[in-house]
């Protein structure tokens, strides 16, 4: 339609927005006519959510308005980043739906009604864009039609389509005449949109999606985001009925119908099955805490002295907790655990005494959270980055790069410490909360044989943190507890521990050895133990290959932590494209990365040992279903890569202090492994190429290759972010990888052996991407775990198509950044192997403690 400019008012000291109609448009007598149309319907419609028209005028040959110049981000930009927080959507909703009121009042239907016409600012929305917008009769009252007959003839004659194809009505499909009841189906399209984080309507062309306006309905929304209300998915259903006649009559109703979801007691109505039981398991839990806490608080009463004995419940969950956070208000709990829909990790809500629970919008994939000190926001890990979000608004913030973040601390001052990587040789770093550039604060001592610094957290003088040294090579007396400080290099040793500590302001810490919690008196001013270490939990959850034990504590005595194995089965799985089970190799176990061998006889795994819990290397063949345990002894072996033959297999292992090295072994066991590429980097194998020469690898967050004749390494590509997952191309000029340059994981396909150009293939985020043998087609995972193919074009230059999606998977959820490849392909691009995690047929329970110091008395 035309071009819009940043502009300032000279005569009235404000910044305005400018849209013109550029010259050669002007001589289009219909886009002309949608111009001039446009200022008259804007000028008159006067709403607060309605972008303002200020003036009009023609200069030089061309035609502009000058508009109210709106702050903020377009709702389509703000959907990239996922779907909204439930509050945002019924709040926007309804000032969208007023705002179409007062234009349907006014015989006008907007017919162009998207999320990148809707703009949200600090005021609310602002519907923009009436270009498209046609005076109609619509089906109101009599007064409406008063301002609608004055109107002329309209421009656009029935069998004309105009508007956006997946945001359009059944009839405006069809060419047919439209009223404001078309823009309430495309307004229910965009609050589909709003509440999923997917579109109502999908489709490979026009063609299609036009198909499925017309005869298909969406995805129920309660498959997404199950705890969504049921009058929310009523009201956003019947905005999508097919006929007219079965909508919302006017967008008032609407309007008022969203307020009352918000305001009434429908917000926390009967939620679907699965929300109600995960409610109805939470309810035991929080009930169960309140009744407690109301005995212990009269006993304390009657008595100052702590009751002689700590009390004991447990909470079963629906799903086991990855990790738990205790807010300093000692009654908020965020737990990482299981969505379902996103078939993901995310981080659940629970308010203790209340039986409202929910996930959090935009953390799928969260790790290790923590809160603000005033209980109001969360950090945490995930795409790459160390992230906040606010939990009142639901606002989400990048804080700064974290590839494989482990576990941060949040000060009074604002000052986060957290360690942004798992890589060893990483100490911890410092950051604002508010973002900027994060600064090391320690470094781990070699001599010592310290691989890793983790799992800090902040002690009272806002100061000085705990933080534990960790080694993953297999020595012992390593992993141990200190305290650091921000403004020094100060360290002070603590105590043994085998992860993380934490510090209860009654004058105690608490730290794992194995899979029993101890706690022990500790003075805060000399940094020292005093007294003896008292056992208080057994077998609680431990995940050996992180160092870290799933509890935390609360100053006020309330402790809770996950009890049960901290590993998860999962199983090698078959598929077709259509996502039909086609057949599994080997048993149930804890598998990580998977490599299907070149001629197709052989898959390569790394497995977890569930009683050293380190990795080994594991080939199984295909054609007798038999397994073979390919490397032996300490520390952690990962990530098989295939040579073109099949005869060797590159891959990871951490025998040194900083830095892992890349080994190849043979595949039938013959001879020891060697080492090719060793330094004081982290790396990890991506790639073999099918000519053998290069072996492709990351190294820290860039890429680099290695030749396998002279064992010669380069940097092939520097990292904006981080990248990960390269894939060589069959005929070896062109490389896949992941970035998470934009926030998200994206796929880019460059030029090998020097990267020149850059193109993004996936769109809303991928991974893992993986070719076709002859080139033609790329495949990679999408966030929510689906399996994605592209068709593409190699030659002299790069082209791909669009996305489809080929089937739903369930791969293993790991925090392991090792896990790099979760499933691999055939080389017909017509079988993949997907390492699925298996579903729990029951969730250890989670075990409270109310007065845990009562232990120590005893």
């Amino acid at each position: 339609m035309g071009e819009v400019y940043c502009a300032k008012d000279t005569r009235l000291e404000r910044t305005v927005a400018i849209k013109t109609l550029p010259v050669h448009l002007s001589a289009d007598p219909v886009r002309k006519q949608r111009f001039e149309r446009e200022a008259k319907i804007i000028s008159s419609l006067n709403h607060p959510h309605i972008c303002v028209l200020h003036d009009i005028g023609h200069q030089d040959g061309i035609d502009y308005l000058v508009m109210e110049y709106v702050e903020g981000e377009t709702l389509a930009k703000r959907l990239q980043k996922g779907p909204l927080p439930l509050e945002q959507v019924l709040k926007f909703g309804a000032q969208i739906a007023d705002a179409l009121d007062k234009a349907h009042r006014s015989g006008v239907v907007h017919r162009d009604l998207k999320p990148g016409n809707i703009v949200l600012a600090a005021t609310g929305v602002k519907l923009l864009d009436f270009g498209l917008a046609k005076p109609v009769s619509p089906v109101v009252s009599e007064a409406t039609l008063t301002a609608a007959s004055k109107s002329s003839t309209p421009m656009t004659e029935e069998g004309t389509i105009v508007g956006t194809f997946r945001y359009m009505s059944p009839e405006q499909v069809e060419g047919k005449e439209v009223d404001g009841r078309s823009d309430l189906f495309s307004l229910g399209a965009v609050l589909y949109e709003m509440v999923t984080g997917k579109r109502a309507f999908e489709g490979k062309s026009q063609l299609s999606v036009a198909s499925a306006i017309l005869e298909k309905e969406p995805a129920p929304i309660t498959s997404t985001k199950p705890l969504t209300p049921p009058a929310l998915d009523h009201a956003i259903r019947k905005c999508l009925a097919k006929p007219a006649d079965e909508r919302w009559q006017s967008a008032g109703d609407l309007a008022s119908e969203l307020r009352w979801i918000s305001e009434s007691s429908a917000y926390s109505g009967m939620a679907p099955p699965s929300a109600r039981k995960i409610r109805e398991a939470l309810a035991w839990l929080v009930s169960g805490i309140l009744l407690v806490a109301i005995i212990l608080g009269a006993l304390w009463l009657r008595n100052p002295k702590p009751p002689a004995q700590a009390l004991h419940f447990y909470a079963p969950l629906p799903f086991p907790a990855r990790d738990v956070a205790v807010s300093p208000n000692g009654h908020t709990v965020a737990v990482v655990g299981y969505l379902e829909s996103a078939r993901k990790n995310a981080i659940w809500i629970y308010e203790l005494g209340s039986q409202k629970t929910r996930s959090l919008t935009d953390t799928e994939g969260a790790a290790y959270p923590f809160w603000s000190p005033d209980g109001q926001s969360l950090g945490f890990f995930s795409d790459g980055k160390l992230k906040k979000v606010d939990l009142s608004s639901g606002s989400l913030q990048i804080i700064c790069d974290a590839p494989s973040g482990r576990g941060g601390t949040w000060n009074k001052d604002g000052v986060i410490v957290f360690t942004p990587d798992a890589a060893l040789g990483k100490g911890l770093y410092r950051v604002l909360a508010s973002g900027g550039v994060a600064m090391q604060v320690s470094q781990p001592d070699v001599s010592r044989g310290e691989s890793s610094h983790r799992w800090p957290m902040f002690l009272p003088d806002q100061r000085h943190f705990l933080y534990m040294a960790a080694d993953f090579t297999g020595r012992k007396g390593v992993d141990a507890i200190f305290v650091g400080a921000l403004d020094s290099k100060e360290k002070r040793f603590v105590v043994e521990a085998s992860a993380n500590a934490a510090y209860a302001s009654l004058g105690y810490l608490l730290f794992p050895r194995g899979k029993t919690l101890f706690v022990q008196r500790f003075d805060v001013k000399r940094f020292a133990l005093t007294g003896d270490a008292t056992p208080i939990l057994a077998d609680i959850q431990y995940q050996g290959q992180v160092k870290r034990a799933v509890f935390d504590v609360s100053d006020a005595g309330f402790l809770v932590a996950q009890t049960g194995e901290g590993v998860a089965l999962s199983q090698l799985v078959w598929y077709d494209r259509k996502g039909k089970e086609i057949g599994a190799a080997g048993q149930p176990d804890v598998y990580g990365n998977v490599s299907i061998a070149p001629n197709g006889r052989s898959v390569a795994v790394d497995k977890t040992d569930t009683g050293s819990l380190y990795n080994d290397i594991w080939t199984y063949d295909l054609l007798h279903d038999s397994a073979k345990r390919l490397t032996f002894g300490s520390g952690f072996r990962s990530m098989p890569i295939w040579s073109p033959d099949a005869t060797r297999l590159v891959f990871t292992f951490n025998r040194r202090e900083f830095g892992t090295d890349l080994d190849i072994k043979n595949s039938d066991g013959a001879e020891e492994e060697k080492t090719i590429v060793s330094d004081d980097f982290t790396k990890y194998a991506n790639d073999w190429s099918r000519d053998g020469k290069y072996i492709l690898y990351t190294r820290g967050e860039d890429l680099f290759s290695v030749t396998t004749a002279e064992l010669k390494s380069s940097l092939f590509l520097k990292a904006a972010s981080a990248l990960r997952n390269g894939q060589f191309s069959p005929d070896g000029k062109w490389a896949a990888y992941a970035s998470n340059e934009t926030g998200k994981w994206e796929i880019y396909v460059t030029s090998f052996p020097d990267a020149h150009g850059k193109w993004q293939v996936s769109t809303g985020g991928g991974e893992q991407p993986r070719w076709r043998s002859d080139g033609k087609e790329l495949f990679y995972l999408s966030l929510d775990g689906k399996i994605m193919a592209v068709p593409v074009t190699v030659g002299a230059t790069f082209d791909s198509g669009s996305p489809i999606a080929l089937f739903q998977a369930t791969p293993r959820q790991s925090v392991s950044r090792t896990d790099l490849f979760v499933y691999d392909v055939r080389r017909d691009g017509q079988q993949f192997l997907v390492n699925t995690q298996v579903k729990q047929q029951r969730s250890e329970p989670m075990t409270v403690v109310l007065n845990w110091p009562a232990k120590l008395s005893r």
